[in-house]
């Protein structure tokens, strides 16, 4: 089980319902089909993530090393948006550390689970 967030490069939302809106927009335009590298803040957030716990790869053998459902993490990015999952175990600390890192890089961060913006 894995609980998701979403984080994207542009302006925040005015509210829940807006945030939701955009990322529904965002995720079918970006994540529907054909990738696109991610914008260059949405890499370096990603870079942040994995400075602080590892990334997967497919030969990893302790997968309780990282907090990540599944990797590389670059691989669930796609132009301004990043959508990606945490174990469920983790998902307190991990999106806790996660949004202040988005907040700090100028992004927006999204529970798509509760449908509302993360401050």
């Amino acid at each position: 089980m894995s609980y998701d967030l979403a984080v994207w490069d542009g302006p925040r939302p005015a509210d829940d319902a807006a945030a939701l809106e955009v990322f529904e927009d965002l995720y079918g335009r970006f994540m529907g089909g054909a990738s696109e590298p991610p914008t260059p803040r949405i890499r370096q957030y990603i870079e942040g993530l994995v400075a602080r716990w590892p990334d997967l790869s497919a030969d990893d053998e302790d997968e309780d090393a990282s907090p990540w459902s599944d990797g590389p993490l670059i691989n669930n990015a796609s132009g301004p948006l990043f959508y990606f999952g945490l174990v469920f175990s983790k998902y307190q600390e991990v999106a806790s550390f996660a949004a202040g890192l988005a907040r700090t890089s100028g992004l927006v961060c999204f529970d798509p689970q509760d449908r509302r913006l993360i401050v």
